[in-house]
């Protein structure tokens, strides 16, 4: 190397976490940002030294790997949401089930467990059933739109360029999200041009026009909640009337004023303007309203793979007392329940909560009961004292895992089988380390739920040690 900080003709040697690459070099591993792939042969420029890590852009590519393939989007140099796009789908899926093999021996130190080749996905486009967009008066424009000469507008409807907190690039067609969910939101961005309307600044927290969130369920239902980041009435009515008179397809229809510096709406007041207040997704016999602030899984073909899964894992007969933790909306508590005797459900949110009884409810399930509150509150010996010690737990906590409190409760109940749902193989490796004394990995099952991405969730099934 240099004292540039240059590398001329290396190769890139593999993925690295974050859907990153690296290459391994006499100075140590260099990690590399952008679209690369393992087996490029490419010059580097270190961007970023923190202490012993060195982070490097590509200045060149001389040749490409033979993982590669040709990107089908438009937008994949400037988007960050499909960074793997570039690789052949056989191989990113090899590429994500050596992640989780890797996480469980160097994390969980767990290496005496088969790690089940990963359940593809069936659809590699158009697989998500929400998306989020955001306008703004700050665009990014490319090189090429720079150059080209040709006249453009500052506002902008699509995503963050990545790692820029304040530039939108428009997204003409997007390919995550099935029809009508581009149609609307072109056809959203061309009114709000051709009307003038401010578009968001998040520099100053000005504008009316702010956010766009659409949600296509498997039923054929549409949900669009409109964010206006000022309580322009009137701009607010031509808004949604616009919508309500020129997409007859979107059958719930809602607006939020947000007048805070982010755009989370949790804890907005959610208006209802037309249609339903809710949409259905479907899984086997089973209907899930999903509301304007419900969780449910994006990718609605591998959810139900996943749950499924974690049903088989469960190793249900009709006579066993489930608990299961971050239930959410209840999805897999309701999933499961016709196969147990009782199924305990367990949330920090009090609107999933209600979302939860409301889909037992809707399903004819009675043998479900829900609470909502801290887990570490709430899951305490007085609890399982209440509600019966479980035969089976499941639990699917967000990315950071479960707290070190929970997985103690967990251990003093000491069910016979805890079946682990995660979306970071790190944390659940990390947890499954912490639980290694008293509970045996017996089988591991990786579902990849966001093709093109480096994302992967895994199913591990736990059985209790005897003696």
């Amino acid at each position: 190397m240099s004292k540039s900080n240059k590398y001329e003709y290396v190769e890139i040697t593999d993925f690295a976490a974050e859907g990153k690459c690296i290459f391994k070099s006499e100075d140590g591993v260099i990690f590399v940002e952008g679209n690369v792939a393992p087996g490029d042969i490419v010059d580097l420029q270190v961007v970023r030294t923190k202490k012993k890590l060195k982070e490097a852009i590509v200045t060149k590519i001389h040749s490409q790997s033979a993982l590669r393939t040709e990107p089908y989007c438009e937008h994949f140099t400037v988007c960050g949401g499909c960074k793997w796009q570039h690789i052949g789908y056989e191989h990113q899926l090899k590429f994500k089930r050596q992640q989780v093999v890797d996480h469980f021996e160097r994390i969980g130190k767990i290496r005496n467990v088969e790690i089940n080749e990963i359940i593809a996905a069936p659809k590699t486009e158009y697989y998500r059933n929400k998306l989020e967009f955001t306008f703004s008066n700050w665009r990014w424009l490319t090189k090429e739109q720079l150059d080209s000469g040709l006249p453009f507008t500052r506002t902008a409807l699509g995503f963050h360029v990545p790692k820029r907190f304040d530039k939108i690039f428009t997204v003409d067609h997007c390919h995550l999200q099935p029809d009508p969910s581009n149609a609307i939101r072109n056809s959203l961005h061309r009114f709000g041009e051709e009307k003038g309307y401010p578009y968001y600044d998040v520099r100053f927290n000005v504008g009316v026009l702010r956010n766009l969130i659409i949600r296509t369920a498997n039923s054929g239902d549409v949900m669009v909640i409109v964010q206006f980041g000022e309580q322009n009435d009137e701009i607010i009515a031509e808004v949604m009337e616009f919508l309500a008179q020129n997409h007859p397809e979107i059958t719930s229809l809602n607006y939020i004023v947000n007048l805070k510096g982010n755009d989370s709406y949790q804890d907005q007041e959610v208006i209802h303007y037309a249609g339903d207040k809710v949409v259905r997704e479907t899984m086997e016999d089973l209907t899930f309203l999903v509301g304007p602030k419900s969780f449910y899984q994006t990718n609605s073909e591998q959810a139900y793979q996943l749950f499924s899964v974690a049903r088989e894992y469960a190793q249900l007969t009709g006579n066993e007392s489930v608990y299961d933790l971050y239930t959410g909306t209840g999805t897999i508590a309701n999933f499961v329940a016709r196969s147990a005797k009782k199924v305990v459900g367990v949330e920090y949110v009090e609107a999933a909560v209600q979302d939860a009884r409301r889909n037992s409810e809707l399903n004819g399930i009675t043998n479900t009961s829900f609470f909502a509150g801290d887990m570490r509150a709430i899951m305490n010996e007085s609890f399982l004292q209440t509600h019966g010690r479980p035969d089976v737990i499941i639990t699917d906590p967000p990315r950071a895992g479960m707290d070190v409190p929970v997985i103690e409760t967990i251990l003093k109940a000491a069910p016979d089988r805890v079946v682990y749902v995660s979306c970071n193989t790190a944390t659940q490796a990390r947890d499954l380390a912490l639980m290694a004394e008293d509970y045996e990995v017996t089988r591991v099952q990786p579902v990849d739920m966001f093709p093109n991405t480096h994302h992967v969730e895994n199913v591990a099934l736990l059985v209790r040690k005897q003696g």
